[in-house]
């Protein structure tokens, strides 16, 4: 009997997202007004008064092979604010990893707000995310990060993650903030050197002259039952790191310390 000949099937090419938003603004007629918007693929941006930018990734989420950029251009005396309209999602990656690129500048006098809302983690998700803040000698910035391991009331947890962090905030090219995370499966269990069991943390950031000074009110505003929390203040810079069992307190605990630092009412995406 004569052998059937052997079929080669190529592995099949899983289609990538990409997505790209740069934004820009600049002061006119006592105002700062959005000059330049651009987006791209997956991602989508949408301008508000205040002025606010909403960033949205239509692809509902990142995996292994995605890419998404993010550009703010904060012109000097502007002072703007920006977030994301919902939690990012890093899901499972058969291969490769997510790459994100978030790159800000603010101009003399300015300010910006960078809040986006929760990243949720999938058990297997596989990213590296970098975010760059560049002030110039007298510009403020207010961030915000968290991380939120799986959803409880799913019953999600995870067994296997790849996450690399990155985040710098510069003042005249000179680093003033870094925050380098790593993590991983080591990381995220009962051990006091990691998360100690923690299911969503998050870290509040804001570098402006006089920043320590609001150390009073941050501790003030931390007192959401389940959440541990520490404030600390220096020569510029306040530091505020949370941790808690689920999303839902952490974010409860973040909506009155952002409305005890900021001038302003949280961006609208918040309030829904």
């Amino acid at each position: 009997m004569t052998a059937l000949p052997t079929l080669s099937i190529p592995p099949t090419r899983m289609q990538r997202s990409r997505g790209e938003v740069t934004a820009s603004w600049r002061m006119s007629g006592g105002q700062a007004r959005l000059h330049g918007l651009r987006q791209a693929g997956s991602a989508r941006a949408i301008a508000l008064p205040g002025p606010e930018l909403v960033v949205l990734n239509t692809s509902g989420g990142l995996t292994g092979g995605d890419r998404l950029s993010v550009a703010l251009d904060v012109g000097d005396g502007c002072r703007v604010t920006a977030t994301t309209q919902t939690a990012e999602r890093f899901y499972r990656a058969a291969e490769g990893r997510a790459q994100i690129d978030m790159s800000m500048t603010v101009g003399a006098g300015g300010h910006l707000d960078w809040l986006p809302q929760e990243t949720i983690l999938f058990d297997a998700c596989a990213a590296e995310r970098r975010t760059t803040i560049d002030l110039a000698a007298d510009a403020g910035c207010l961030t915000l990060e968290t991380l939120v391991m799986g959803r409880a009331a799913m019953g999600e947890t995870l067994a296997r993650v790849n996450l690399r962090d990155w985040r710098l905030i510069r003042r005249q090219g000179r680093p003033v903030h870094l925050e380098p995370l790593a993590l991983d499966p080591a990381r995220i269990g009962p051990q006091a050197a990691g998360l100690a069991g923690a299911r969503a943390v998050s870290t509040v950031v804001m570098v402006t002259q006089g920043a320590e000074d609001a150390i009073g009110p941050a501790r003030a505003a931390l007192t959401e039952p389940g959440v541990t929390a520490a404030a600390s203040g220096w020569d510029g810079r306040l530091v505020v790191r949370l941790m808690a069992p689920d999303g839902w307190p952490l974010r409860r605990q973040l909506v009155r310390l952002l409305a005890a630092l900021r001038q302003s009412p949280l961006p609208r995406v918040w309030q829904n």
